[in-house]
């Protein structure tokens, strides 16, 4: 039987199934002089790098439309007494 490879990259989007250790998770997620999204250290694809500046203003932006979210959930903009309208258009 062929052994499938565990990590490498499929149409450019980097993958790795190799059981993540707790080193390489941290590594993963703070890697100075690199950019804002680095390969995932476990799963497909990309993460954020929280080294980078760039990647605080995207969770800062993230966690206040979510806050705001949250706090209009609470609201309804109609009262659910009321009933729907029907609308007729004529052509």
């Amino acid at each position: 039987m062929v052994d499938k490879p565990t990590s490498g990259s499929l149409f450019g989007v980097p993958y790795n199934f190799e059981q993540p250790s707790l080193k390489r998770m941290l590594s993963t997620y703070w890697q100075p002089g690199e950019g804002m999204l680095v390969e995932k250290p476990f799963g497909v694809g990309y993460t954020l790098n929280l080294a980078n500046w760039r990647s605080w203003v995207v969770l800062a932006v993230a966690s206040g439309l979510w806050w705001q979210q949250s706090q209009s959930a609470g609201t309804a903009e109609f009262d659910e007494d009321e009933e729907p309208v029907e609308v007729v258009v004529e052509d």
